[in-house]
């Protein structure tokens, strides 16, 4: 029984970042520290800092984490078959069910902004979006330009910032947010005559 809960207590990069995200969510990264880390743990800082050189390099490991993620969901959706349209719609509908499912990792994507971390979160970001975006312009055959693409992710970023915090799920919302990506696909004129 000793030997299992020490295996149980054991200090994880996961179970930091478990923690870490909860805290970041709650508080804001500029209002917790490592130490803080460490006590909701239940272990000293230093234990923290065998696994994470300084904070901004946590809160790093947690965007990269995330992005990886949701790159996974699109990916998952573009290997289904299906006809462009079909797959664009689920693209979007994707990425909000995504922050739904998700709602303090799309936090910390997407919503948590310090200049202590900005230069770690330059190339995640960076790398997903352009993922997003080759997406929507080939499952548009190249009639997205790059104005499109940027306005239809910033109308989903929109839909799913609106409700952050909010408690209510993808099923929740469901119903609105086809409604919202057929909306954005019929007004963009991605596969609608603009008559």
């Amino acid at each position: 029984m000793a030997a299992r809960k020490a295996v149980e207590q054991e200090l994880t990069r996961e179970r930091i970042l478990d923690v870490a995200r909860e805290l970041f969510v709650t508080h804001g990264y500029r209002n917790v520290s490592m130490r803080q880390i460490a006590r909701e743990l239940g272990y000293s800082h230093g234990s923290i800092y065998y696994h994470f050189q300084n904070k901004a390099e946590l809160f790093y490991a947690l965007v990269r984490e995330y992005f990886s993620l949701l790159d996974k969901k699109l990916e998952t959706i573009m290997r289904k078959p299906g006809h462009s349209l079909e797959k664009l719609e689920e693209v979007l509908l994707g990425f909000i069910e995504f922050g739904f499912t998700h709602q303090s990792h799309y936090e910390i994507m997407f919503l948590i902004k310090d200049d202590e971390v900005n230069h770690y979160l330059c190339q995640e970001p960076t790398i997903s979006y352009n993922k997003f975006a080759d997406l929507v312009h080939k499952l548009s055959d190249g009639r997205a330009d790059s104005t499109k693409i940027w306005s239809l992710f910033l109308s989903l970023h929109g839909f799913v910032s609106h409700y952050c915090r909010s408690g209510q799920t993808f099923a929740d919302v469901e119903t609105m947010a086809k409604a919202h990506v057929g909306f954005l696909l019929k007004g963009l004129g991605l596969f609608f005559n603009n008559n």
